[in-house]
């Protein structure tokens, strides 16, 4: 766990002595595919997380959404209006005649193809809606702290969502930074995010460590290989002390894709067949199950070409009542709802041996029994490529895995049991450690700021 004293939900953090001249407007940010967190340190030597509000009790993450709905003004002309974090997701909830609620957007960043989307009737391009949820979070901080902020160190995953070579890797990071600019940041540094989940907790050693850290976000899975310890900080962390890294572009978004594929896809048709000319055919085209699949994907399907195809597909159809549903949860936009009701049956087969997903919305009426055994071997697969990520590093470094002297996990896919058996199996459950999986990144963000601007990286 991240040290510190117990403080209330609006503010936490850890005393600590300052390096150097305090960064009082560098904040640590954490943008991520589904939560998104900003942390500083601040002139009473603390690393301080920004709160947020949500369903009348505070968080110390956003959700990285947008919802966009058009209202009427004054002289009686609809026009557009958007909100970003929980504001978004409350407003969403709300609503009976639903907007546009856009999710995962970080997912798109290495799409050379995906440039945009129209929301009524406007094009906007990713960076430009990536930035409105970052001058948002930005606003947000500096209302907190009480001081601007214009500089900013942010998270990056070893390997983008999509990315298959690290030129990929470096646009996606050239939109991130352009997006950054446009939310108002005058500089803006990058570090891997199982590094700075590494700053995090290097601050509870007293002594050093050889340690393997694996990030787990809604997209990624990001693994390092790292020696930390009041050594390495006296020194000054070198590039030597980062042996290896290795990551995946995939983690919680693709075990919910297994859910959805298994439980909630057939009961919407994806096995359903209709009459064509004499022929029996699949009803509906396996891209739209496969978009179904992804929340970044869902709120796309709302288009004209996919309305067309549906009716049509409602009347062929063998199942129609299987297509009506299908319909009602695209048109009504019900990805959220969707999305919490898989991670509540995966929180619940994280805690227990079996569970019950129930998705009741858009006239679905979905209850079905799962155990934790089926759930495993639908993400066989990801766990058997999280594994060959996790060899690779230490592969790579050289480096044995009776070596490695600790293991810190962060990231919510890391509670799920069969990931946590990977690790157990390689080093032993009593060489792993957690906490603060939600926002340990953003805390070790917030110390690489404050290290850059006191000069004490060596290069």
């Amino acid at each position: 766990m991240i040290p510190g004293r117990q403080l209330g939900p609006r503010r936490t953090g850890f005393s600590r002595r300052w390096m150097g001249t305090p960064p009082l407007s560098t904040a640590g940010i954490d943008f991520g595919t589904t939560n998104s967190s900003v942390a500083l340190v601040t002139e009473n030597s603390r690393v301080e997380l920004a709160s947020f509000t949500f369903a009348g009790a505070e968080t110390l993450s956003s959700r990285s959404v947008l919802y966009f709905e058009q209202v009427p003004s004054a002289a009686g002309i609809r026009r557009t209006h958007g909100l970003s974090g929980p504001a978004a997701i409350e407003r969403y909830l709300d609503s009976d005649d639903k907007g546009r609620l856009v999710q995962s957007l970080k997912s798109h960043l290495s799409s050379r193809s995906l440039t945009g989307t129209e929301v009524f009737g406007r094009r906007h391009r990713l960076e430009e809606l990536v930035s409105r949820m970052l001058s948002d979070l930005r606003k947000h901080a500096e209302k907190q702290f009480e001081r601007p902020i214009r500089r900013a160190v942010v998270g990056r995953p070893v390997r983008f969502v999509g990315a298959e070579t690290n030129e990929d890797d470096d646009f996606a990071v050239g939109r991130l930074r352009e997006a950054f600019q446009i939310a108002g940041f005058e500089e803006v540094d990058f570090e891997l995010e199982p590094v700075a989940a590494a700053y995090a907790y290097e601050f509870t050693l007293d002594h050093d460590e050889l340690i393997l850290i694996g990030d787990f976000g809604g997209g990624t899975s990001d693994f390092s290989l790292l020696r930390v310890g009041p050594g390495a900080r006296m020194h000054g962390h070198r590039d030597r002390d980062l042996l290896g890294y290795s990551g995946v572009g995939l983690a919680g978004d693709a075990f919910d894709a297994r859910i959805v594929r298994k439980l909630v896809s057939p009961a919407l048709g994806s096995d359903s067949e209709a009459r064509s000319l004499n022929k029996v055919l699949p009803a509906v085209p396996a891209w739209i199950y496969a978009n179904l699949e992804r929340w970044h994907y869902l709120s796309f399907l709302r288009t004209h070409n996919v309305r067309e195809i549906l009716r049509g597909a409602r009347i062929r159809a063998l199942e129609p009542d299987k297509i009506e549903a299908l319909i009602a949860i695209i048109e009504q936009d019900l990805g959220y709802q969707l999305h919490q009701a898989v991670q509540r049956v995966k929180y619940a087969l994280s805690q227990h041996e079996s569970a019950e997903f129930r998705f009741q919305d858009g006239g679905l009426d979905l209850r079905v029994h799962l155990t934790r055994r089926e759930f495993e071997m639908w993400i066989a697969e990801d766990l058997s490529a999280v594994e060959e990520a996790v060899d690779s590093v230490l592969r790579n470094a050289g480096i044995s895995a009776r070596d490695v002297d600790r293991v810190f996990l962060t990231g919510g896919t890391s509670l799920v049991p069969a990931v946590r058996r990977i690790f157990s199996r390689r080093f032993g459950r009593e060489r792993i450690r957690g906490g603060h999986e939600f926002t340990s990144v953003a805390y070790g963000l917030a110390l690489c700021a404050e290290r850059r601007a006191a000069g004490a990286d060596a290069k």
